[in-house]
């Protein structure tokens, strides 16, 4: 895979205007990423995304283990959704969501006996298999975008018929003051965000991979460089 990555300079091109505010980064940019702890009841909307909301695939009583399919997609702009805790689904009923008004919703309560520990699935064998089932398997993965809308990844990876992707770019710069996520899992899992670009690439049909990484993440920087190498 062609990955290529900035090389640190003295001097950065830029433009006039516009607005600079401080970015407030060394509050956290060298902090880990952390696992939440659990709490004891969840709330899984079955809309979480733009699109048609997803079909419950569990009823009241049933018992779930973290990781497991709940839902399944409502229609071609929608996807899966998994159990984020091991415990019992104690209502299915609508509840209210951050986008206002309520929405049917699956209610898990956490087993306080369970260690919470998640099973990984086998690794998928992506190389062999076709773009179609790819966009599937990212599909019913649940995977969206983290923008306002939640748009659905395989859709987005879906290039329309007779178009053409000549580029990959993908988008570490994360300008956006105080956040540090995107520099976090560079610097932590770089091979897994550059698996991702291979997987994405091959998706695409892409023939080159570029990463925008800002200036303030030498060190995000160096490791994305050393595993493209």
């Amino acid at each position: 895979m062609t990955v290529t990555l900035p090389i640190l300079h003295s001097h950065y091109h830029t433009f006039r205007h516009g607005v600079h505010p401080k970015d407030f980064k060394e509050y956290t940019h060298h902090l880990p990423i952390q696992q939440m702890t659990f709490g004891e009841l969840f709330i899984i909307p079955l809309s979480q995304h733009i699109g048609a909301p997803a079909k419950s695939l569990v009823k009241q009583g049933d018992r779930v283990f973290r990781g497991q399919k709940i839902a399944e997609p409502g229609g071609f702009v929608s996807v899966a959704h998994h159990s984020p805790v091991t415990g019992k689904v104690v209502d299915i009923d609508f509840f209210d969501h951050p986008g206002g008004g309520k929405v049917e919703s699956i209610l898990i309560e956490a087993d306080p006996l369970s260690d919470q520990r998640f099973k990984p699935l086998p690794p998928l064998p992506w190389e062999d298999m076709e773009v179609r089932e790819l966009l599937q398997q990212i599909q019913h993965a649940g995977l969206v975008g983290l923008g306002g809308a939640a748009f659905p990844t395989h859709v987005k990876l879906s290039i329309p018929k007779g178009k053409v992707c000549r580029y990959l770019l993908l988008n570490g710069c994360e300008c956006e003051p105080f956040l540090t996520s995107d520099h976090r899992l560079m610097s932590e899992y770089p091979e897994k965000v550059l698996l991702g670009a291979k997987v994405i690439k091959k998706i695409v049909g892409a023939e080159k991979v570029f990463v925008g990484v800002e200036a303030n993440k030498p060190d995000a920087i160096v490791k994305m460089q050393e595993k493209a190498k």
